[in-house]
């Protein structure tokens, strides 16, 4: 149990013997004790003033005395400023809480709690490459799914690829009129990136047509309807949708130069999936259940035999669930893949990390999916996140300015490797563990980046700040941990690894208590992380303990500790800041390094 809910226990047990009625932790608020006052944590009790009828002051003194004499293993002071009841945590407390933990790699983590969650991330279309919104998607899902394991859930990461419809036939047209049977092998061009440049060379002929049908007196419309490009597109949707076996093979040929393309970038960035679905796969799903819907009368049918269901009553509008000429739209497929889902997980959560341009979509699709009474229904989760830029602004997929996954990987590792050298501390690196290490700083720098932000937030990618081995970045806490790597390896012949009370101190000094307090919250923090679907509280939180500790290294000795019991006990301090570095760091999908 946590300090923080240790006091949440004892604050309620000791407020009910104090003034025998009943209390909740809603009742006062629990803070870290600001820097600037005396003690550890502080117990807010204004709200308590009325219901009790005494001071602040009255509350927190009687509160204080009773915690201070009753559970003296646990709080041995207290303060009261303004109102505000500062208490003091035993050193003993703390001692015994680094003797336990400090070589427990797993420290803060949960054991299986029986429930299972699928979370659905990447979502990638096969006519293009992945690109940087791509990677906030595919890093914040990922991250989301570890940080769920690590509160005991079973996690089932899933992907869902857009692999039909027009925007699909646009690369195949392209392709076939201007390809000249190209293939990644004959040009030397990666995959989804070939396939990428015939999307932006229809894109190219099809503005280039519309622009000349115009000029010979159609309206835009008219132009962008009739241009030969797009008629030849819509004909070979029609094609695919009728199986027609030579645009199916071109279909599957190119669909494979992608996924071969991809699973190159996935295993670049560290990412992976239990289960990939297919939309070719999956956009017949929900006629049955349009049907079903039809019988309860949660659907209704218009005179063109389109079919449609009214959201109004629930602040949105209506919305069409299946075409008139029986074909489904995407939230058909939706409702059907959601059942599916659950049918083969039996989930009791399922997470979509979509970005919020999708928001009225999934919030359609949950309406209708409780209105259908589908089981499941209430636990749709949407992980809604703001859109990624870069500095120079945003950017667009049909006109070839979206900056490329691989590319921008590329420029990361490289841009680490140029920070790297300048600090001249690798010289008896060798080829290899160099190349290994600029990936593990380059992917790292951009993963933590991505992920420091509140997924809700949109943000501005800006590389080089990104790679600053002194700011709020992934290579700071990197080198942090490379660091105290290098303290316990000097070290390694004198550190004990007891159980015992031989590093005990009970006069822990100021430095040293400040890093075991936030060590501490580790395991809060996870479940926070969780219950927020927000990897940004671990980002911010491993960051604010590479801080400390450096704080406590930088006044504190440890090779050169006044005591050997000192030296034990700041070694102890190292290991465990390491270790929960590492952890939380993995739940990021970043590496750190032994050494930098």
């Amino acid at each position: 149990m946590s300090i923080v809910k240790i006091l949440q226990k004892s604050t309620i047990e000791s407020l009910s013997a104090l003034y025998n009625q009943s209390f909740t932790d809603t009742d006062f608020q629990i803070n870290q004790t600001k820097p600037e006052f005396e003690g550890d944590y502080t117990v807010v009790m204004f709200s308590l003033v009325k219901s009790l009828k005494l001071s602040p002051d009255a509350i927190g003194n009687q509160l204080g005395e009773h915690l201070t004499k009753n559970y003296p293993q646990f709080f041995t002071a207290y303060n009261i400023i303004k109102g505000f009841l500062n208490l003091t945590v035993a050193d003993a407390y703390w001692q015994d809480l680094l003797q336990k933990n400090y070589n427990d790699i797993c420290y803060g983590k949960k054991a299986l709690n029986g429930k299972k969650v699928m979370v659905e991330y990447a979502s990638p279309n096969t006519n293009k490459p992945l690109h940087l919104g791509h990677l906030r998607n595919i890093f914040l899902g990922w991250s989301v799914a570890e940080i769920l394991k690590a509160n005991g859930y079973e996690v089932v990461k899933s992907c869902i690829v857009n692999d039909r419809g027009i925007h699909i036939c646009k690369s195949m047209i392209a392709w076939q009129m201007f390809g000249n049977g190209a293939t990644p092998e004959s040009t030397g061009v990666k995959g989804d990136h070939l396939v990428g440049e015939y999307y932006v060379k229809f894109n190219d002929v099809y503005k280039q047509q519309v622009e000349e049908l115009i000029s010979e007196g159609d309206d835009k419309a008219t132009a962008e309807k009739e241009a030969p490009i797009m008629k030849a597109t819509q004909q070979m949707l029609l094609d695919w949708e009728d199986g027609k076996p030579e645009v199916m093979e071109l279909w599957k040929t190119m669909n494979g130069w992608v996924y071969a393309g991809f699973d190159v970038t996935y295993n670049s960035i560290g990412a992976d999936f239990d289960k990939t679905y297919y939309e070719s796969n999956t956009y017949l799903l929900g006629k049955d259940i349009v049907q079903q819907g039809m019988d309860k009368k949660v659907f209704y049918q218009k005179p063109d035999s389109s079919i449609w269901i009214d959201l109004t009553a629930d602040g949105l509008d209506e919305k069409i669930v299946q075409r008139s000429d029986g074909t489904s739209v995407y939230i058909t497929q939706d409702i059907g893949l959601a059942l599916q889902k659950y049918e083969q997980y039996k989930i009791d959560q399922s997470i979509y990390v979509i970005g919020n341009e999708q928001n009225y979509h999934m919030k359609v699709l949950q309406l209708i999916c409780q209105k259908l009474g589908m089981p499941n229904a209430d636990n749709i989760y949407h992980l809604s996140y703001g859109m990624v830029e870069l500095t120079s602004g945003k950017m667009k997929s049909r006109e070839g300015t979206v900056v490329d996954a691989d590319d921008i990987v590329e420029e990361m590792i490289t841009t680490s490797q140029q920070h790297t050298e300048e600090l001249g501390k690798v010289k008896d690196f060798t080829a290899e563990e160099l190349t290994a290490l600029y990936n593990t700083i380059g992917l790292g720098a951009m993963k933590f980046y991505l992920l420091r932000v509140d997924p809700k937030k949109t943000m501005v990618f800006n590389p080089a700040e990104s790679i600053d081995f002194h700011g709020f970045t992934g290579p700071f806490v990197q080198y942090t941990y490379a660091r105290i790597k290098s303290i316990l390896r000097k070290q390694a012949e004198v550190m004990t690894t007891d159980n015992g009370q031989q590093t005990m101190d009970n006069d822990l000094l100021k430095a040293e208590k400040e890093v075991i307090v936030v060590a501490e919250q580790y395991g809060t923090i996870i479940e926070q992380a969780a219950q927020e679907h927000n990897p940004s509280v671990i980002a911010n939180y491993v960051f604010n303990l590479a801080k400390t500790f450096n704080s406590f290294y930088s006044e504190l000795s440890v090779a050169n500790a006044e005591t050997e019991v000192k030296k034990q006990l700041r070694l102890k301090i190292s290991l465990l800041t390491a270790n929960i570095l590492k952890s939380g760091m993995q739940l990021l999908g970043i590496k750190v390094p032994e050494r930098m």
